[in-house]
């Protein structure tokens, strides 16, 4: 292997060692038309051993082990400061890479050089096209999108324009932000918004730094392009169905800080207390659809009960004879 190889992929985890194994069991089979490394960053986890896994199974693997789970954006950039690759694709462990996906990103990122970011097409597990390219955030998305609105409108303009719904699939286009679950950059690009520590703004712990990452690409000049020719499958969310009430609430605050930081200009000053009560609505209906899902489980009639003894008044669960 030369002294750069074409392509660094980092990969970021938190508890997610059966999907993680699956994902570097597809990147093992690879047959590669291109030099790469295969970075794995583990944020502390605690429940499933998976750097033990990576170590014991993976030997060629270079395992970066972070003694706290310290974010999204923070683990990335962790792999980045070990990453030797002239491209460097951030992947979730909850993923499997087809064949050719790593040389269409590569073969995209080398025939032009103004593009800073390429995006696959992603898919679930059954084929099905996850919408992984998107327009940046609107007023109008904000209100129809993961809303009461959208539900009652499903097939509202604002939605569809956000999620790119009538974007053309055939072929390569240059779209606004790429979902983080699988971006690939090139060096030069990522080095021209690098912070601190990396290209990921560590000021979100998790959710919306890849369209932040996109922002500021989008700032610099740099496209950002999908590629509809490199196919990943992506499970979605499996580490986050760990702790689905931290997640509503990091998402949403995820929401308003990138608000703050590239919308908070112009009228988007005098919108900005439209847009902070939208999210905290937003975030509100989403923990009461979390609690409606508790209580048919059960789960949080148990959680009330417990409160409700420790308080002294269990008999208000008592069942009645």
């Amino acid at each position: 292997m030369s002294s750069r190889p074409d392509l660094s992929i980092v990969i970021l985890n938190w508890n997610a060692r059966d999907y993680l194994r699956a994902c570097l069991r597809s990147l093992e089979e690879y047959t590669p038309q291109i030099e790469f490394e295969t970075i794995v960053v583990d944020n502390n986890s605690t429940l499933d051993n998976s750097a033990a896994m990576v170590a014991r199974e993976f030997p060629s693997v270079l395992l970066v082990c972070n003694p706290l789970n310290s974010g999204f954006s923070s683990g990335n950039n962790l792999g980045w400061q070990k990453a030797m690759g002239r491209h460097v694709l951030f992947l979730n462990p909850d993923t499997i890479v087809e064949a050719g996906a790593l040389e269409a990103l590569v073969e995209v990122l080398d025939g032009d050089a103004k593009i800073g970011a390429v995006g696959p097409r992603m898919t679930y597990p059954d084929g099905e096209l996850q919408f992984s390219a998107r327009a940046f955030p609107s007023f109008g998305a904000g209100l129809f999108r993961n809303s009461f609105l959208g539900r009652m409108f499903p097939n509202n303009p604002w939605s569809r324009a956000y999620l790119q719904t009538d974007l053309s699939r055939g072929s390569n286009q240059e779209v606004d932000w790429l979902s983080g679950s699988a971006v690939c950059g090139s060096r030069g690009a990522l080095e021209a918004i690098k912070l601190e520590n990396g290209p990921w703004d560590e000021d979100y712990f998790m959710y919306c730094e890849d369209i932040d990452l996109c922002y500021r690409l989008m700032e610099k000049k740099w496209r950002r392009v999908y590629v509809p020719g490199a196919t990943i499958q992506h499970h979605i969310g499996k580490s986050s169905d760990l702790a689905q009430a931290k997640s509503i609430r990091r998402h949403h605050a995820a929401m308003w800080l990138f608000y703050r930081k590239h919308y908070m200009k112009g009228m988007g000053t005098l919108l900005a207390p439209f847009a902070a009560f939208g999210i905290g609505m937003r975030a509100f209906f989403a923990v009461l659809k979390l609690c409606r899902t508790y209580a048919r489980m059960g789960v949080l009639r148990l959680f009330l009960r417990r409160k409700a003894r420790a308080k002294g008044l269990g008999w208000l669960f008592k069942k009645k004879k």
